[in-house]
């Protein structure tokens, strides 16, 4: 991989974004050094604080590990990185990194996760919520439903509603993972409304899933919640997209 020197508009984010594909990329392997803050700025033609900025991003993100004094070594991202990984990669649409990081399922992966994550908080909100938590689900069911045929604007109720769901359920750390995910935009802003158009046209499914959870029926509701997010991932339709 080739280092390109960076445009004047941003040269943080470039240095950042090359360096962590070159991480991902395997062109350094786990507990080799970086080059020098001197060579990397002068490979990028920009100041020392640009990369140092750089660098520090690319620690949060677990792919390196920062010594003072010492040389910057590579961490393995499969032992240190977290979701905000998959949403840094998920940032820069049809950028570099699209072509080199083995990461081609990415969308794929996290729509799985997205799936597993909200059925057991459907089913969690049926078991648990109270009472206006479980109205304030089939208020959003019906602010999705009246955002149609708008697959824009029904994404975005179907994001509110998806959170009224997971909120009624009381699992925090649900809601955290759910924040990162709308937070990088990947639940539902980057990935082509083609591909999720059998989930968010479905506004019976929907309906069916709210009068789920509104009568408490566990079993029934995370059924449902399964059915219509693995819908992006088994519909022949959004399979098309991929290929």
């Amino acid at each position: 991989m080739e280092f390109v020197p960076a445009s004047r508009s941003s040269v943080s984010d470039h240095v950042f974004g090359q360096v962590r594909d070159a991480i991902l990329a395997g062109v350094y392997a786990p507990d080799s050094a970086l080059p020098s803050e001197r060579d990397l700025a002068a490979v990028f033609e920009v100041n020392r604080h640009a990369v140092r900025e750089a660098l520090r991003r690319l620690q949060q993100l677990g792919l390196v590990r920062v010594a003072q004094g010492g040389a910057t070594r590579v961490l393995d991202w499969r032992l240190h990185a977290g979701l905000d990984l998959a949403m840094a990669l998920t940032a820069e649409p049809g950028s570099h990194q699209q072509r080199v990081l083995p990461f081609d399922t990415l969308v794929r992966d996290v729509l799985e996760m997205r799936a597993c994550l909200g059925a057991d908080a459907a089913r969690l909100c049926a078991e648990r919520a109270p009472q206006e938590a479980r109205e304030a689900v089939l208020a959003a069911v019906e602010a999705y439903a009246g955002a149609g045929p708008d697959l824009d604007r029904m994404g975005e109720a179907n994001v509110a509603l998806w959170r009224a769901i997971i909120i009624g359920g009381g699992n925090v750390a649900y809601l955290l993972a759910f924040n990162s995910l709308v937070g990088g935009a990947l639940a539902v802003g980057r990935v082509p409304a083609a591909r999720r158009t059998a989930e968010l046209l479905d506004v019976a499914g929907h309906r069916r899933l709210g009068a789920h959870i509104a009568a408490g029926d566990p079993a029934a509701a995370e059924a449902q919640a399964r059915a219509l997010l693995n819908a992006p991932i088994t519909h022949p339709r959004e399979r098309e997209i991929d290929a």
